[in-house]
């Protein structure tokens, strides 16, 4: 069977692929905090069918001589551009300018998000849309303590916001302040960002999620605007970085490279006929 045949079959799957991550980007387009996805490819194996030689005995050296024998996917990215911060006025909208994620306790454990729309429980605890536990510290330094009050168990803190707060107001390095009944200015603690060695290597969990894996390293906790990881801006929400115009040209690339293959194939097919024609 010729060799055109499966390696346009391998194109069709990998433009089949392209396409699925492409539609996704769109799909998330206004998603706060969502990054998108980028597809690579690389080529498979090649068959030599003649090799290479050395110059000598008056002659001079040949090249190798190869056969592709298709394409297959080698990566699916996230890229991790930041997204424009858009104004809410909302002060529980919180925005992060530079590198870092949110951290928050699931029933899964520790996950990590972009997105800052947080919100406030019935017993005043900071939570994500979901429900989650947004994870706070309590010093400067980015030190996660411990809180009696907190709900979440060992080192974990939540940021807890009593009823009769008055003012909140959440700076650019995290720390959430409000006034009380007294007219006194409080400190509920910082909203704890992470940062890791290899954010290229975290997976997506869903529902605005990513998780640590073994190639992203170990999470560095810290408040933002310190040792390196960007700065929160509250009544601001970070967009998705989809750009449509690019993942418009990405889809009719993907299109016509479709298009391509099948013709590969239907070549392929159109030799194959002539050769079972020959003898009629």
């Amino acid at each position: 069977m010729l060799r055109s045949m499966y390696s346009g079959i391998s194109g069709l799957k990998n433009f089949q692929t392209k396409l699925d991550v492409v539609g996704n980007n769109i799909a998330n387009v206004n998603t706060f905090g969502y990054k998108k996805g980028r597809v690579t490819f690389k080529d498979l194996v090649n068959q030599s069918v003649g090799s290479a030689s050395g110059a000598g005995g008056g002659v001079g050296g040949t090249n190798p001589k190869q056969v592709g024998l298709g394409a297959s996917m080698s990566t699916v990215d996230n890229v991790y551009n930041q997204g424009a911060l858009q104004n809410t006025g909302r002060t529980l909208d919180v925005g992060i300018s530079g590198d870092g994620f949110f951290q928050v306790m699931t029933a899964e454990g520790v996950r990590y998000t972009r997105s800052g729309n947080f919100y406030t429980d019935v017993n005043g605890d900071l939570v994500t849309g979901d429900g989650n536990y947004v994870v706070g510290s309590t010093a400067a330094n980015g030190n996660i303590g411990t809180a009696p009050t907190s709900p979440l168990s060992g080192s974990y803190k939540t940021l807890n916001i009593p009823s009769n707060a008055r003012n909140l107001a959440i700076g650019k390095d995290g720390l959430v302040t409000y006034v009380d009944n007294t007219g006194t200015l409080k400190n509920v603690g910082y909203i704890s960002l992470a940062n890791f060695p290899n954010p290229g290597g975290l997976e997506k969990s869903g529902v605005n999620l990513f998780s640590a894996s073994q190639n992203s390293g170990t999470a560095v906790n810290g408040t933002p605007n310190l040792n390196g990881l960007g700065q929160v801006t509250s009544g601001t929400l970070e967009m998705s970085n989809v750009d449509l115009s690019e993942e418009f040209t990405e889809m009719i690339i993907a299109q016509r490279g479709f298009q391509a293959n099948t013709r590969i194939i239907t070549t392929s097919d159109q030799v194959l006929e002539e050769l079972v024609n020959l003898k009629r």
